[in-house]
């Protein structure tokens, strides 16, 4: 490795287990050397990321409910307790309620449309909002978002709607944050087999129809997504900003399905 990470601090949000791709963005940082320190929400999970991060020689640990002013304020605080320095975020959170991820779009609840925005778009730019003091030397802000924010995508509904908020959402925090030397940016990976990928319905026949069509007749792995956030946080990202970077093995570069999939 060439410890293109080295000497920098990274918060890492959204680690549910060791298939989340916030875990495999966690692994290529830790790799290139960098400290980290992950949030979780309630026990349940904490549980969860503990013998994670520790695998990862971390022993930062922060509870925080992004629908919650006051568990921010207080996680970051923790936070703060222990670095007095940030370099870089990985915001990997996102939320819809599962029995409205199919059916129609048009049938999605006032209630449940509010959730998912708050979750899966505002709450980046509440943790931005507060990372940013913490980010003196220049940094990186780093989200995940999905195609079906551009492309009608069966099951996604209004989590596309979300997801688009957020590639906007990213290109306005880039811009304000430019100044200070600091970089916004969004992965967009394929379908994965996580536990969030899996609360859409018809999630593996989305796998399989990705994996049989994309150019290169695969899916998006962790660690090409890892190595894309290392690349993005990394010195050699420094003029990388407000981008949404694909990491589909093409995919989305297609108009149809290839010709044996007809």
């Amino acid at each position: 490795m060439a410890d293109l990470m080295k000497g920098k601090r990274g918060l890492i949000m959204g680690v549910a287990n060791d298939r989340s791709i916030a875990w495999g963005i966690a692994k290529a940082m830790a790799a290139e050397g960098a400290d980290l320190a992950f949030s979780y929400q309630g026990e349940a999970f904490g549980k969860r990321v503990e013998p994670l991060a520790q695998s990862l020689g971390s022993d930062i640990l922060v509870d925080m409910d992004v629908t919650d002013d006051a568990s921010l304020d207080a996680g970051f605080a923790s936070l703060w307790e222990h670095w007095d320095r940030l370099d870089f975020v990985v915001h990997a959170i996102a939320f819809s309620d599962k029995s409205e991820l199919t059916g129609r779009f048009l049938n999605t609840s006032r209630a449940n449309f509010k959730n998912s925005l708050d979750i899966s778009c505002y709450s980046f730019i509440e943790i931005a909002r507060r990372c940013e003091p913490k980010m003196t030397e220049g940094g990186t802000m780093l989200t995940l978002t999905y195609g079906g924010s551009n492309r009608v995508t069966p099951y996604y509904n209004v989590m596309g709607v979300a997801k688009a908020a957020l590639e906007a959402t990213v290109r306005y925090m880039a811009n304000d944050l430019g100044p200070q030397g600091i970089r916004v940016n969004a992965i967009s990976p394929g379908p994965m087999k996580t536990l969030a990928g899996a609360a859409i319905g018809g999630a593996r026949k989305t796998f399989r129809h990705t994996e049989a069509n994309s150019p290169m007749r695969k899916n998006a792995t962790l660690e090409s997504i890892g190595g894309t956030a290392v690349y993005l946080a990394s010195d050699y990202g420094d003029c990388t900003t407000g981008e949404i970077i694909t990491v589909d093995a093409g995919f989305h570069v297609l108009g149809m399905p290839q010709p044996e999939q007809l």
